[in-house]
């Protein structure tokens, strides 16, 4: 929805030379739909030949006709979009594929590079064309115009040299290839098929569609080379400190999905038991905004004892509306999106539960809707704390100014939306919510400005850095 934080994207890839390879990829994407639907691609190569099929809109809009196919296919690489560096435009999908001295590579990007203007003006003054407005080829120029002799190599090579966030999956003629920031911002994981197959997934979820027994996450810092040989690992960058997006457990990933070991469900639910806790709230129903406020909802009927009951109904039919980068086309969705339920919530003390407040005006429209509906009073409780700073480091937030936390207090914002009471989740309480993982290997730079790497150098830029016009 429009209050919520900007995902990036999804990426996917495959190596087996005993399965369909494409047909796979496809079904990992359709999996990480939730990550980005702008647009989706596939490439696949057979060993000698490679080739690439984008589009604009949602995985099975895309491959509405075909699922891209090759004979003797054995290595595939997907990726699904929303953009946080450049315009939503079809030179802007993914994965991208060049041809450079050492033959054919592709490669799909998830994250946000914090210097790719200055590389990138640094690649162009040598000489260097561009032909996307993307952060991502950046990372492609560089492998290509290293002198190292192997891939490997030069794939290592040019992650020293970029900064910020980034998963990647690379494709050559006969490697699947990924890569995992030092920080490890993004998820990424590995499976094994039953056939003997590998692959590689933003989340776990990617790997359950297709039977992939999951085997690891990806480390911080590590590149994985798979091939006929079976998996290498590369350590590249292991001294900085760990620094995964909280909002993946909060928000992003899908609740089936395990991140580095932590359940993001068994987290969600704690979040809901802890803010029933803390925010002291009772009422005679628990009703969340679907969907992802629904497992934070079912832990704070869990531990309050107040029944939780379906007060909002969905539209399925209407994707995650935030994902329309549009303000006037995310306006339209949230009305189509969302009804309430009058018979449930008339009369009620509702207690409404959402995962996060960006902006407000969806969380403001919601209370209206409820009012309307008979809802005796509402009381709003947030599974994350107030968002106050922007985030680099692959997710497509708003200037500051526009964040409504770094404006107002919670009783500001409570009085904006028109709830009778407010409450945001604790930092602490956060942070116990994490019962699988060490919380203290998490960003929380959206709510504390403590950024694990520098922000300066993208944070006046924006989106659309690459994008400026010329004055005539």
């Amino acid at each position: 929805m429009e209050d919520k934080l900007k995902e990036a994207c999804g990426v996917y890839g495959v190596y087996s030379e005993n399965e369909n390879v494409t047909e796979m990829t496809y079904f990992g994407l359709y999996a990480l739909q939730h990550r980005g639907q702008e647009s989706a691609g596939i490439a696949v190569t057979d060993g000698a030949w490679m080739d690439v099929s984008r589009g604009m809109g949602l995985v099975n809009e895309v491959f509405r006709h075909q699922i891209p196919h090759m004979d003797g296919q054995k290595i595939a690489i997907g990726h699904v979009r929303y953009s946080t560096t450049g315009s939503s435009l079809l030179a802007n999908t993914q994965p991208l594929m060049v041809n450079y001295a050492g033959g054919r590579i592709a490669l799909s990007h998830n994250g946000n590079l914090t210097n790719a203007q200055e590389i990138r003006k640094e690649l162009e003054h040598s000489g260097t064309i561009f032909q996307t407005s993307i952060d991502s080829e950046v990372i492609v120029n560089l492998i290509a115009r290293s002198r190292k002799e192997t891939i490997e190599e030069r794939i290592v090579e040019s992650l020293k040299q970029v900064k910020g966030a980034y998963c990647l999956t690379i494709m050559t003629e006969d490697k699947l290839i990924a890569a995992r920031d030092p920080h490890g911002f993004r998820p990424l994981c590995i499976g094994k098929t039953e056939a003997g197959g590998f692959v590689v997934s933003s989340e776990t979820c990617g790997l359950d569609v297709v039977g992939a027994t999951f085997i690891r996450d990806v480390l911080p810092g590590e590149v994985v080379v798979i091939d006929s040989r079976g998996v290498t690992s590369i350590p590249f960058a292991t001294e900085e400190k760990k620094a995964s997006c909280i909002f993946e457990h909060i928000y992003f990933a899908r609740t089936d999905s395990v991140i580095d070991g932590q359940s993001v469900h068994a987290a969600r639910f704690k979040m809901g038991e802890i803010l029933a806790k803390e925010s002291g709230f009772t009422g005679d129903i628990v009703v969340s905004v679907p969907d992802s406020g629904n497992t934070a909802a079912a832990g704070f009927s869990h531990a309050s004892g107040i029944p939780f009951r379906e007060g909002l109904v969905k539209n399925r039919y209407v994707g995650r509306t935030f994902i329309q980068p549009v303000q006037s086309m995310r306006e339209t969705a949230v009305k189509l999106k969302l009804n309430p339920v009058k018979s449930v919530v008339e009369g009620k003390r509702v207690i409404l539960i959402d995962d996060s407040i960006v902006r407000g005006t969806t969380s403001g429209k919601i209370v209206k809707m409820l009012r309307h509906a008979g809802a005796k009073e509402i009381h709003m409780c947030i599974s994350s704390p107030p968002i106050g700073y922007p985030c680099y480091y692959g997710i497509d937030t708003s200037v500051r100014k526009e964040l409504i936390a770094s404006t107002k207090t919670v009783e500001e914002i409570r009085e904006y939306i028109n709830a009778d009471s407010l409450y945001f989740l604790s930092l602490e309480g956060l942070k116990e919510s994490l019962t699988e993982v060490d919380p203290e290997t998490m960003c929380y730079a959206c709510f504390n400005s403590a950024y694990p790497v520098a922000g300066e150098s993208v944070s006046g830029a924006g989106k659309y850095m690459f994008e400026e016009r010329k004055k005539l």
